[in-house]
């Protein structure tokens, strides 16, 4: 694991414009004094020190209390985060949902065996070391197989890519190379369910000190050592760019109590449900149904629904007032990991994800479809891997093992719930749709909007929903 503070400094046109440049902490106090007084920027710049900024914080900006959240959340920290776990990556975006950043995609890299995570930075327990290793090995086996199976079928029938045959035939190396890019997508699309949550990834964010530090407090808080470890290394970093917050990201018992009361309320449902059978938790074929709850303000119509989106000409567009003010609850009993990661990135509203494992799904549907019987043959052989890793899952939450969703899988399924508002769902909806986009959320997604059109069926057509092609 390694954790960078990335500083940022101006560019060469600030420079040549003869623009101000400050640290962070020296940014926020300048925004503190500029709301004390109405002397403008340009005398609040004159008290500071040049050969001294750091000085200048503390004497120049003295009545500025840094304990003050406001205050904090004008100090834009950038960190990235090498080496640590797809959990804990999946972990730092239910915390931070309003954070811009970008982690290592699983679409677009192949992960090897070498990044899986050593047992005794996850807090796996020593009499479980063996049979969790031998576990995960065979679960990158199983990872090496379905990929493998589907280059090749994608290489033998690119009609399944469903890339335009133009593209397919255009002799160019630029069309080729695109068309090589496709194929390695399509195939890590279908292969990633086998893939551990334990496996190691990289992730980059860039928030207020306010955000890092109430993360720093969550992670501080865990009972796991990789997060605590994290939040260690985070805390150094985080006092290079503003060393006055670094006081309050600490352990907090109010973080310890909501931390444990998440994973109580997760082994409850866990052992309300019987014990998952390792060789029939495979979802083979199709996706548990959703769900969509929907609460318009008071005297909405149809009409204005569908009015209300007759201005809209791309999913970054806006919506109007009735969509606006509509409360929506959507999601599904079983989501794959691997989806639930990409869904969760959705910065609206709020997530509810126990991590109480309730099947596998391993892309037998997408072999089926195929018509192909060697990729057929392949992904019902290392189901059972799949199986395994997700049963054991299920078995660690039950017996009250917080080190539970290391033993998961990218295709392991939970529930999954999303609290939001209409028209951040339906962006929600286009955007899982579109360009693009991964075939099984796009799946997810066009099943909830099904259940849209029953309720507001003139929006049919108005909904920007797309083929999710690739691209």
């Amino acid at each position: 694991m390694k954790v960078t503070q990335v500083a940022v400094c101006p560019s060469a046109a600030s420079q040549a414009a003869g623009r101000p440049a400050l640290t962070p902490e020296l940014l926020a106090a300048s925004g503190a004094r500029y709301s004390r007084n109405n002397e403008g920027l340009d005398s609040i710049l004159a008290r500071i020190d040049p050969n001294d900024l750091e000085k200048s914080v503390d004497t120049i900006f003295k009545m500025v209390d840094y304990g003050h959240q406001s205050i904090a959340d004008m100090v834009p920290v950038a960190i990235f985060m090498d080496g640590i776990s797809i959990w804990l990556a999946y972990y730092l975006w239910t915390l931070c949902p309003l954070a811009g950043g970008q982690e290592s995609s699983t679409r677009y890299l192949r992960i090897s065996r070498e990044g899986l995570i050593a047992p005794d930075c996850l807090g796996i327990p020593d009499s479980l070391v063996a049979e969790w290793g031998g576990l995960m090995e065979r679960c990158f086996a199983s990872y090496q197989y379905a990929l493998d199976a589907w280059e090749d079928l994608a290489r033998r029938q690119p009609r399944v890519m469903g890339i335009p045959a133009g593209l397919i035939e255009d002799a160019s190396s630029a069309a080729q190379k695109k068309v090589a890019r496709m194929r390695r997508n399509f195939a890590f699309d279908r292969a990633r369910y086998f893939l551990p949550a334990a496996a190691a990834t990289n992730v980059m964010m860039i928030m207020s000190a306010r955000a890092w530090v109430g993360l720093c407090q969550y992670l501080l808080s865990h009972p796991l050592p990789e997060p605590r470890r994290l939040g260690e290394m985070v805390r150094a970093e985080l006092a290079l760019a503003a060393p006055r917050l670094t006081r309050h990201a600490t352990a907090s018992p109010a973080h310890q109590r909501a931390i444990a009361a998440e994973f109580d309320a997760a082994a409850g449902l866990a052992r309300t449900r019987a014990p998952l059978d390792p060789h029939a938790v495979g979802e083979l074929a199709h996706p548990a149904a959703p769900f969509l709850s929907v609460f318009p303000a008071e005297g909405t119509t149809p009409a204005a629904v569908a009015q209300d989106l007759g201005f809209h000409p791309h999913r970054y567009a806006p919506l109007g007032t009735s969509l606006q003010r509509m409360a929506v609850r959507f999601g599904w009993p079983a989501v794959g990991f691997a989806e639930i990661r990409d869904l969760n990135r959705h910065r609206t509203g709020t997530k509810f994800c126990p991590l109480a494992p309730v099947g596998f799904y391993g892309a037998m549907d997408q072999a089926t479809w195929s018509g192909d019987p060697s990729v057929v043959a392949t992904l019902g052989r290392e189901l059972v891997a799949g199986g395994a890793a997700t049963a054991a899952t299920g078995r660690q939450l039950r017996s009250g093992d917080p080190a539970h969703a290391y033993w998961a899988l990218l295709g392991t399924q939970y529930p999954f719930e999303h609290l939001t508002t209409a028209d951040k769902f339906l962006y929600e909806a286009e955007l899982r749709t579109g360009l693009g986009a991964h075939y099984r959320y796009a799946r997810h997604l066009r099943e909830v909007l099904g259940l849209w059109y029953e309720r507001f069926p003139a929006t049919k057509g108005l909904v920007l929903e797309g083929a999710a092609e690739p691209e």
